[in-house]
């Protein structure tokens, strides 16, 4: 009797393995989880910008139109120069080509009203622009862009008025030179902080102010908003 009744505890206990490995497997699917978006620079963009200007202090001698009494006669006279700021503002323009992860190139240009000016000359710059080049790396973040730039400026020079309200005012070329950092923040936006120095000039006045060269140095520091026209975070595609 405990012959039979071994035998069949065996048997049972065979045939619920066996059934017990013909049903499904209740081990859950791997979950496919999509690839973080990679962030890349390229593309075109479109920005602008706010900021404060000022012009470096300056002391010089130039020709002027001196009453004698008797008659008009050109003297040299000393000129001075305050470093006089005001508001910059203004749009710019460029695009990127993300080189490879670490390192960005690229161009932009922007076009900028001011109010920077005064002083015993009245040197101002009404508007200034510059078209630039740009190098940058993204060694702290994908996202964060520090950059060098620099290139070609041309912008409206006027000094005076002097005597009977004489203000000439000249289209002036020169370069611009700075750099910045710019962050991606939002989708297709990001952020800049940036400094340039920017020198124009002419010599060619006319007139009584013939032989008087006179270049402006303007430094810029100003923050942007940059809108891209692309998605900031491209996704990387899985392959199997």
């Amino acid at each position: 009797m405990k012959k039979i009744l071994l035998a069949a505890t065996i048997i049972s206990a065979s045939t619920a393995g066996a059934m017990a490995a013909d049903l499904p497997s209740r081990k859950t699917a791997p979950v496919y989880a999509a690839p973080a978006p990679v962030m890349s620079w390229t593309g075109f963009y479109l920005g602008a910008n706010l900021g404060y200007g000022w012009m470096d202090r300056f002391n010089k001698q130039g020709l002027q139109n001196v009453w004698t009494g008797v008659g008009w006669v050109q003297a040299l006279v000393p000129f001075s120069g305050d470093p006089h700021g005001g508001l910059v503002g203004g749009v710019q323009a460029g695009y990127n080509y993300q080189l490879s992860p670490m390192f960005v190139i690229g161009g932009e240009a922007d076009i900028q009203a001011t109010s920077v000016g005064g002083g015993q000359i009245a040197r101002r710059v009404p508007w200034f622009s510059t078209i630039r080049g740009r190098i940058g790396v993204t060694p702290f973040s994908p996202n964060l862009l520090v950059y060098a730039t620099g290139g070609f400026a041309l912008g409206d020079l006027s000094i005076g008025p002097f005597f009977d309200g004489f203000k000439p005012t000249k289209l002036a070329t020169g370069w611009t030179a700075g750099g910045g950092l710019e962050y991606a923040f939002a989708g297709n936006w990001s952020a800049k902080l940036e400094y340039l120095i920017t020198n124009i000039g002419r010599s060619d006045w006319g007139g009584a102010f013939g032989h008087v060269p006179e270049r402006v140095h303007t430094h810029t520091v100003r923050l942007g908003l940059n809108y891209h026209f692309y998605s900031a975070s491209v996704p990387v595609v899985a392959k199997y």
